[in-house]
C-alpha cells in the first residue's frame, strides 16, 4: 500500500490533492527518484529515505511513506524525548551539567548514536563531543589511559543523558 502526496525524489508536499508535478524540482509525483538524486532525509529521525524514496511505516508494516507522513508518523512513534532535551536548551547550545554544545549535534547523535553530521557539517570539537566520542567508542564504565577529570565528568553528564533521554515515551496528560 503506497500514499503519494510528496515528491518521491526531494520530499517536497504537494501543493494540492490535484497536483500533478513537484514545484520544486519538476518531476511527476509517483515516478521513482533518478539515481544520480539524493534522496530525502527525515528531519526528525535523520533516516534517508530508501531507494524507492519512500519511509517504511513504524505503525503498519508493509505501509510505504513519503517524507510529509513519515514525519508526522512521529507524532505517534517519537524518536526520544525532546521535550526534556528543550528543558535543556540554551537558544543553539544545549547545556548538560557545566558544559554546553551545539543543539543540533547532540540531538543527532541522541538519536542516531553516531557522531555523523553529514558531508556538509564541519564538528564543533568541544568537550561534550569528545565525551560523545569517548562513549561511542569506549563504552560509559571505560577506564582510559591519561583520562581527565573534566573529561570523566563530561562523559557521565552525557551518559546521564543518554539514560533520560531514551527512556520509554509517556504522555504527559493534560490536568
Amino acid at each position: 500500500m503506497t500514499i503519494l502526496t510528496a515528491c518521491l525524489s526531494c520530499g517536497t508536499p504537494a501543493r494540492s490533492a490535484a497536483s500533478t508535478f513537484c514545484g520544486r524540482c519538476g518531476r511527476p509525483f509517483g515516478a521513482p527518484p533518478p539515481s544520480h538524486v539524493e534522496l530525502p532525509v527525515c528531519p526528525v529521525c535523520y533516516r534517508p529515505a530508501d531507494d524507492d524514496g519512500r519511509f517504511a511505516s513504524a505503525a503498519l508494516p508493509g505501509l510505504r511513506l513519503d517524507l510529509p507522513r513519515h514525519v508526522a508518523e512521529h507524532d505517534q512513534n517519537p524518536v526520544g524525548d525532546d521535550e526534556y532535551l528543550e528543558t535543556l536548551r540554551e537558544g543553539t547550545r544545549v547545556r548538560i551539567d557545566r558544559w554546553s554544545a551545539p543543539f543540533d549535534l547532540v540531538r543527532r547523535y541522541l538519536v542516531t548514536g553516531a557522531l555523523d553530521g553529514g558531508r556538509r557539517r564541519q564538528f564543533e570539537h568541544d568537550l561534550i563531543v569528545t565525551a560523545m566520542t569517548q562513549l561511542a567508542r569506549f563504552g560509559p564504565d571505560a577506564v582510559i589511559l591519561g583520562d581527565q577529570p573534566e573529561w570523566r565528568a563530561a562523559r557521565d553528564a552525557v551518559s546521564e543523558l543518554l539514560e533520560r533521554y531514551h527512556r520509554p515515551w509517556v504522555p504527559r496528560s493534560w490536568s
